[in-house]
């Protein structure tokens, strides 16, 4: 059964090796970084659903590996050489000093109740499952045969065409507003200080409000899930790089099989 566009599929060990080696945009990611040193926690998914995890590691294949101790953005490569990840997400959880993160022995749910925590980034997840395909079925359907994580390019192009309505539409309300291509679907992101610190019951108001026009996972934009994939890193499970798209590269004819922006080297290589 094909799961995915043409020319996708899940990267082996090595081309992980190779894309962070020689291809991670460190400057990139710097820039994105900018004055949050202090701030972000980063984390990693091993090969959950691919899989594929590097001898030793096998223990945390299916965990999440939290990185709360790093100074700069070339200790997250280090991290991900060592562990050659499947997913490599942000935390969108903002904290006045992570460096105080890796010393707390609590959940992870008691965080918002933390003197240390500082809000969170305001999310909406545009995953292509989500869409009623005439294709492939709504997505119950398409859990009970195996496809979650599949996608075909009609289910793309309807989140490709969302993404582009909601930041529209969010900047009416919002100044900073920004679109990420995960590479399967897309992030609406808001880095307004306002939008930080919305409490829980406002953020559910906006899920539902959003999630009645738009196919995104309710549950993130609540809280729900804090984890957001990483701008320039690799999504090894359709072999992709996770991009910053700007507006003025035409997110209409965005196209993930072709574009050199989310193709990896080893992809074109091959």
């Amino acid at each position: 059964m094909k799961l995915y566009p043409k020319g996708m599929r899940p990267s082996t060990l090595d081309e992980r090796r190779r894309y962070y080696d020689k291809e991670f945009d460190i400057g990139s990611l710097s820039d994105w970084i900018g004055a949050r040193k202090r701030n972000l926690k980063f984390a990693m998914i091993l090969g959950r659903y691919t899989g594929l995890v590097m001898p030793g590691r096998e223990e945390n294949k299916d965990n999440v590996v939290v990185i709360d101790l790093w100074k700069r953005p070339g200790d997250i490569r280090r991290y991900a050489l060592d562990y050659l990840p499947e997913s490599l997400y942000y935390d969108r959880n903002r904290y006045f000093d992570v460096r105080e993160c890796a010393r707390c022995d609590e959940n992870i749910e008691a965080c918002q109740g933390c003197r240390n925590y500082d809000g969170q980034q305001l999310a909406f997840d545009l995953d292509p499952e989500n869409v009623d395909c005439p294709y492939h079925g709504h997505l119950g359907e398409k859990i009970d045969r195996g496809r979650v994580h599949g996608f075909c390019m009609y289910e793309f192009k309807s989140v490709r065409k969302q993404a582009s309505q909601l930041s529209l539409e969010l900047a009416k309300q919002f100044e900073y507003v920004g679109v990420v291509y995960s590479g399967r679907g897309f992030h609406v992101v808001v880095d307004d200080e306002a939008a930080y610190h919305l409490t829980k019951r406002e953020r559910k108001a906006i899920a539902r409000r959003i999630g009645a026009r738009y196919d995104i996972d309710e549950w993130v934009t609540e809280g729900g899930s804090r984890l957001m994939r990483l701008p320039c890193s690799l999504n090894a499970i359709v072999s992709r790089k996770c991009m910053r798209i700007k507006y003025e590269r035409g997110l209409g004819r965005f196209d993930p099989r072709t574009s050199k922006l989310v193709v990896p080297e080893f992809m074109r290589s091959a």
